[in-house]
């Protein structure tokens, strides 16, 4: 061994002795093909080599691996095909250190929820995204590289809840948006969505109608919250709520958010700035108008339905209607079911369902065009009859007709 070159073989690495300081051995064969002999005694293989041409050119001196780790054999190996890479023009130290630095899942989910759902989607909406991702996506994705995951991946997750179809699609649709934005992103190449071609399960579609007899059971059970008369105090506001919500069919954040400059009680209607289909008119009956006429304002804040902190809404309507369900044998009755009863009643009062549709706020592009012809008099019209229903068998006092 001259000059510290020799060929790096297991003989020649094994008489290597360690020194007071660092040297260094070139092997006379590969060129940059070098062993670094600590004063501890570890033998380590490394790689030197410029990226492009010229002297200026960037050096790089990526490690192949300690003696113990990989042979000398193998680590020659390795050498001859990164060397071979860098003649084709590549860059192996830098193409390591890429996919080092490649995003994973988690960054995406995260970028996900800053860069699309919080500027772009309902509030509502998001906290929904928050949960899917936290409860579902991150355990199975978390740290696998976003361009790595495949179609394989993607399957497996989804055929891993099958038994829960519903929460199964629409994880998966929410991945597929997420890799949409990947490809966007410049995270993914463009068409490469693992989520593509995965058939979805199919659901049962949840219909749960209240009949006259369970809204008059509601009704009774919503008296008796009013009274103090359950087993734990309710907020007079979650009893406002839950009655605005099957007198008008509108959604549960509608009347959440509702702010009293949106109630117009001459024209006998809320006019919301901001919903799920954006600007939108919801049509009082007269026991709605009579519920926000007794309800009580608080001063400095500007929301319908108190809630407990200052100059905010209710946000927690879970446990309230968890009560006043079970008081009224409910049990298996959503929030969201309120509104499909009063679409409910008003089919079987022989309603139009372009009518009905355009009392809900319903956004699918062909049924809108359908409403635009309709006037607000049928509208109103319809609103009240409902209303009237509702408020008969819940037994509500009503305010005088609109108009």
């Amino acid at each position: 061994m001259v000059g510290r070159k020799a060929k790096l073989t297991k003989k020649t690495m094994d008489a290597l002795k360690p020194e007071a300081a660092r040297y260094v051995v070139h092997d006379t064969q590969i060129p940059g093909f070098i062993a670094k002999i600590q004063p501890t005694g570890r033998k380590s293989f490394f790689l030197r080599y410029r990226v492009g041409g010229g002297r200026g050119a960037t050096i790089r001196e990526p490690k192949i691996g300690d003696m113990g780790q990989v042979t000398p054999d193998q680590a020659r190996d390795i050498a001859k095909a990164w060397m071979a890479e860098v003649r084709r023009g590549g860059d192996p130290s830098g193409k390591r250190q890429e996919e080092r630095e490649a995003p994973r899942m988690g960054d995406l989910f995260d970028r996900y929820l800053t860069d699309h759902a919080k500027p772009h989607k309902k509030q509502s909406s998001m906290e929904e995204d928050e949960r899917l991702i936290r409860l579902f996506l991150r355990p199975a994705f978390e740290r696998k590289k976003v361009a790595e995951v495949t179609r394989a991946h993607a399957d497996a997750f989804h055929k891993g809840l099958a038994d829960r179809p519903y929460r199964a699609n629409r994880s998966i649709a929410l991945l597929s948006k997420a890799f949409n934005l990947a490809e966007v992103w410049g995270w993914r190449a463009d068409g490469t969505n693992p989520c593509r071609h995965i058939t979805k399960f199919k659901e049962k579609k949840r219909r749960r109608y209240l009949s006259q007899q369970e809204l008059a059971r509601l009704g009774e059970a919503l008296a008796k919250a009013e009274n103090g008369e359950l087993d734990r105090p309710i907020s007079t506001y979650a009893v406002a709520l839950i009655r605005l919500l099957v007198l008008t069919g509108a959604r549960r954040g509608e009347i959440l958010s509702l702010r009293w400059d949106e109630v117009n009680i001459e024209r006998g209607c809320l006019e919301l700035s901001d919903s799920k289909t954006g600007e939108k008119e919801v049509f009082l009956p007269p026991a709605a108008l009579q519920i926000l006429a007794d309800l009580p304002r608080v001063e400095g804040n500007p929301h319908v339905i108190v809630g407990a902190r200052p100059g905010a809404h209710l946000v927690n309507i879970k446990d309230p209607w968890a009560i006043i369900r079970s008081a009224a044998g409910l049990d298996d009755v959503r929030l969201h079911d309120l509104r499909h009863s009063f679409a409910s009643v008003g089919a079987r009062g022989g309603m139009s369902l372009p009518v009905i549709g355009a009392l809900l706020g319903h956004r699918e592009t062909a049924t809108t065009a359908r409403y635009a012809h309709l006037s607000d008099d049928p509208l109103r019209t319809a609103a009240d009859a409902i209303g009237r229903e509702i408020a008969d068998a819940m037994k509500l006092k009503q305010g005088a007709p609109n108009g």
